[in-house]
C-alpha cells in the first residue's frame, strides 16, 4: 500500500476553528465539560488524519462535487469537513449535523 507510513500535514482553516469556538460556545451554556470533550474529541480527531485520511467516507450531496470533502463524524452529531490534497489534508469546517450545512458549498 502506498500511503502505508505516511504523514499527511493537517491544516485546520480559520472558518473550521471559529465554527468549533462557536458549537463549544453554544454547547458551553448547558454543559461545560461537553463543551470541553468536543474541543479535546476535535483535537484528536484532527490529528488522527495525519494518518489514513482516506479511511471516512465521502460527504455526499446534490449540492458539493463528488469525491471533493470527506467527512469525520465527532460527539455523535458533529461533522469535520475536510479535504485531502496530496500530502496535505486540509481541515475546512466544522458543522452539527442537526442543520443545514449545504449553504457552505
Amino acid at each position: 500500500m502506498e500511503t502505508a507510513g505516511k504523514k499527511y500535514t493537517v491544516v485546520i482553516s480559520d472558518e473550521a476553528t471559529q465554527m468549533l469556538v462557536s458549537h463549544s460556545r453554544f454547547l458551553a451554556q448547558v454543559s461545560e465539560k461537553a463543551a470541553l470533550d468536543l474541543i479535546a474529541e476535535f483535537s484528536e480527531k484532527a490529528k488522527s488524519l495525519e494518518e489514513f485520511p482516506e479511511r471516512n467516507p465521502w460527504l455526499s450531496d446534490l449540492f458539493i462535487p463528488d469525491g471533493k470533502y470527506r467527512k469525520l463524524l465527532m460527539s455523535k452529531r458533529y461533522m469535520l469537513i475536510y479535504q485531502v490534497k496530496s500530502d496535505v489534508v486540509y481541515v475546512d469546517c466544522v458543522v452539527d449535523c442537526r442543520q443545514d450545512y449545504r449553504w457552505l458549498f
